[in-house]
């Protein structure tokens, strides 16, 4: 008996010298590591890496950059279920340990020894939180006994639920999901608060392995990993035995839930992305800012719709180019492989052809459906021959395609489709609040994943007659009237620089004759605005223009700026057009509305320059002097007031004279849309490289252009009207729709007689061919038009302009 008391005292006396060298070596560790520990000052103010996020200025997400997606929420944010569920799968007594779960550290240890397999329990979500803010993930005993000093002094210093809610915000659930607040939007597509308690159940099932029990990769693994969250639940009382049941019962509903994109504008939102990067660095990408931009989500939609319509109804007319891709149709294996691997773009849907029918064609899309192309989707497809030439019409399917094409398709209607092509040219859109600058819609080409260069921001092509209007309003200014006689009659130039002689002409290759200001911009004629320019003078025009925003040095110093020679962007045309569409003033275009960080404070907010028509006019008539356009960062500054650079005389009168242009001249197309309050301008360039409108009312305005990157014909009788006025139609159908009719109002100093049509002196109180026309007070014509030979009232005519 003494021989067992003493092998037990000594084996006592064993375990006590071994717990107090382990005590003084964990003491002395302590007080050689605790020094080195990082401070958790830093977790009181956690910045998490939250993504750049873009949106429309009603909210719509428009884009958004980083790697990592997350969604941070508050501790009370975040709904008692999916805290339960956290705590069942993790650690359920974290509110009862001091951040190390000894009962758990025990548990685990017993369970290691028993199994061979490691269990829950091990560590903490203290622990856990120590480890991935502070620490590597190196499975070393260094590197765990830091993790419990780290874990330790965290609970000293943050609160219970602060810790919690580090945690479900920082922790990654697989597919780019940081936090339960992504993972909800990744794997359900709904914020958190409205997932339900088996989706709950799946998320906290994540952190312990999000590759292999993700609910994607891997339902089977998923679901069981989830039934065992739900039993810890049960086992815990957070559940009751209904619930539980009913969530066990529950299938795996998760799937891929990319960014939910509500406003296409992809074009935008790299600008703004670029903004950001010049702005933050690389913190733009983490740092969370929420960016306000001021398109309309639905006229920038509307703006996709019309730029995708326009080009492809120009590529139909110019015919069909062929399948992109003819493979063998014995192997319709590889057929398909290639099929699976052609992305949609621009809404062009890639199918492979399956079997040829006398009037019909069957296709299969990516996803193995099979759909038929009618003949009414067909018939279109005269083959290319050049830009002016197609082929004869095909008269059956054959003509056009054979099995193991591979070709793109387009839905024409419920369950109707028509054969379709990517086009080679190209376009863009871009529309204003000509009152403010805001940018409304901008479309910079067919689709951004195909060509991400900005046609609305970097493109400078010629904008051709789209800048008569310019020419026309510096005549104005100098005198002239929208009754003012000019001679539209051939006229020969040399050119000194190149020795050789210019002889322009109309479009039309004709000459008319004296012709009326308002006529000659209506009809858009090219020897009128140059002998105008002439008139006026070359440096004064291009001194004037410049108040509308150009580049002196995108502008020539010569005769054929009256013909649009220079070099503009459509952002820089369309806000030459706003100061028409506003009544004289000049604003700038802008898109960057506001920037918030993660708290929701503004970092900036612009203060665009805004017409105020009840306001003093910062800006003279006469001179008028180009002055600078001023915005403001942020702060409580009053709004700024848009500079006036026209008189409201000039601008109400030019924007007569475009309105006129719908009405009827080369814009009449635009009368479909039954609206009295519009006016624009074509535009096409020699050769019809490139082809312009840019129309406004008072509310919005709007510039498409159309042309190939790389300048080549257009095609004859590719105009301003026919390839670039149906896309400011069918979009300014929908920016317009519902709105009342809104022009501005005549300004005093104008007055409205009657006119002699052909000579514009006033008309004789009998004339019958009278006119009414509106003038500038100082400009009204002082003489009346005489009778013409034979008709018993005199002879003679009025004087005529025929420089």
């Amino acid at each position: 008996m003494k021989r067992l008391t003493k092998l037990l005292f000594s084996l006592l006396s064993a375990l006590f010298a071994l717990g107090l060298l382990g005590a003084v070596a964990a003491g002395g560790a302590y007080v050689y590591l605790a020094p080195k520990l990082p401070s958790t000052e830093s977790l009181k103010d956690m910045q998490f890496q939250v993504p750049l996020r873009i949106f429309a200025a009603d909210g719509s997400l428009i884009a958004e950059f980083g790697e990592k997606r997350r969604i941070p929420l508050s501790y009370a944010e975040i709904p008692e279920p999916m805290i339960q569920a956290v705590l069942a799968a993790e650690d359920d007594r974290f509110f009862h340990h001091p951040g190390v779960d000894y009962q758990g550290i025990l548990r685990a240890a017993w369970h290691l020894l028993r199994t061979g397999e490691k269990g829950q329990g091990g560590s903490t979500i203290t622990m856990q939180v120590a480890r991935n803010f502070f620490l590597s993930r190196e499975k070393t005993f260094l590197r765990k006994f830091n993790e419990i000093l780290l874990a330790l002094k965290i609970e000293r210093e943050l609160g219970k639920q602060e810790i919690l809610e580090l945690y479900l915000n920082k922790i990654y659930l697989g597919n780019r999901a940081y936090g339960v607040g992504a993972a909800a939007q990744v794997y359900y597509g709904r914020p958190l608060a409205e997932l339900s308690l088996a989706e709950y159940a799946m998320i906290a099932g994540l952190p312990k392995a999000p590759s292999r029990y993700n609910p994607i990769a891997d339902p089977e693994r998923a679901l069981t990993r989830r039934n065992y969250v739900l039993g810890r639940m049960r086992s815990l009382d957070f559940i009751e035995p209904d619930a539980y049941q009913a969530a066990l019962a529950t299938p795996n509903t998760a799937r891929y839930h990319g960014q939910e994109v509500e406003a296409d504008a992809p074009y935008l939102a790299e600008m703004i992305r670029t903004e950001m990067v010049a702005r933050y660095g690389d913190a733009a990408y983490t740092d969370g800012y929420r960016v306000t931009t001021t398109i309309d989500s639905r006229l920038q939609n509307s703006a996709n719709h019309a730029l995708v319509s326009a080009l492809l109804e120009y590529d139909r007319r110019h015919g069909w180019r062929g399948p992109e891709a003819r493979t063998d149709p014995a192997d319709p294996e590889a057929g398909l492989q290639r099929l699976r691997d052609t992305p949609v773009t621009g809404g062009q849907i890639p199918a492979l052809v399956m079997g040829v029918e006398e009037r019909s064609a069957r296709v299969r899309l990516a996803d193995g459906t099979d759909v038929e192309i009618p003949w009414e989707g067909l018939e279109w497809a005269r083959a290319y021959r050049s830009d002016n030439a197609t082929g004869p019409a095909p008269k059956r399917a054959g003509d056009v395609l054979a099995p193991g094409d591979l070709v793109r398709i387009r839905p024409t209607g419920e369950d109707q489709w028509a054969l379709s092509q990517l086009p080679q040219v190209e376009g863009a859109l871009v529309s204003l609040n000509p009152d403010t600058g805001a940018i409304l819609s901008l479309v910079g080409g067919f689709d951004f994943n195909r060509s991400k260069f900005n046609r609305v921001t970097q493109a400078e092509r010629q904008p051709g007659s789209n800048f008569k209007p310019f020419i026309y309003s510096a005549a104005l200014e100098k005198g002239f009237t929208p009754a003012s006689i000019i001679n539209d009659a051939p006229v020969v130039y040399e050119d000194a620089g190149a020795e050789k002689l210019w002889r322009p002409e109309n479009y039309s290759g004709r000459f008319f004759g004296p012709t009326r200001l308002r006529e000659a911009l209506y009809k858009s004629r090219n020897l009128v605005s140059i002998r105008l320019l002439r008139e006026i003078g070359i440096e004064y025009a291009v001194d004037y223009v410049q108040r509308f925003g150009f580049r002196p040095d995108s502008l020539p110093r010569n005769l054929t700026l009256a013909l649009g020679t220079g070099v503009l962007t459509p952002l820089e045309l369309v806000g030459g057009y706003a100061v028409f569409a506003n009544g004289g003033f000049r604003v700038e275009p802008h898109a960057l509305a506001r920037i918030e960080n993660t708290r929701g404070e503004v970092l900036f907010e612009a203060r665009p320059a805004t017409v105020c028509r009840d306001c003093p006019e910062p800006g003279l008539p006469g001179a008028l002097p180009l002055l600078p356009v001023g915005r403001t960062a942020s702060g409580d500054e009053p709004p700024v007031v848009a500079t006036r650079v026209l008189t409201p005389q000039n601008s109400w009168l030019i924007t007569s004279l475009l309105q006129d242009v719908i009405k009827r001249g080369t814009g009449r197309r635009a009368l479909e849309l039954g609206r009295g309050d519009i006016g624009g301008k074509t535009g096409t360039t020699n050769d019809q490289l490139d082809a312009w409108f840019s129309g406004f009312n008072a509310d919005v305005v709007t510039t498409c252009w159309v042309g190939f990157d790389q300048p080549r014909s257009l095609g004859n009788r590719e105009t301003g009207g026919r390839a670039a006025l149906p896309m400011w139609i069918q979009f300014m159908g929908e920016a317009l729709k519902g709105r009342p009719e809104h022009v501005q109002p005549e300004p005093e100093g104008l007055v409205t007689v009657r006119i002699d049509p052909d000579t514009g002196l006033l008309a004789r109180g009998d004339q019958p061919d009278a006119i009414f026309e509106t003038f500038r007070e100082d400009t009204v014509p002082q003489q009346t038009a005489v009778a013409p030979l034979g008709t018993g009232s005199g002879g003679g005519s009025a004087p005529e302009r025929l420089f």
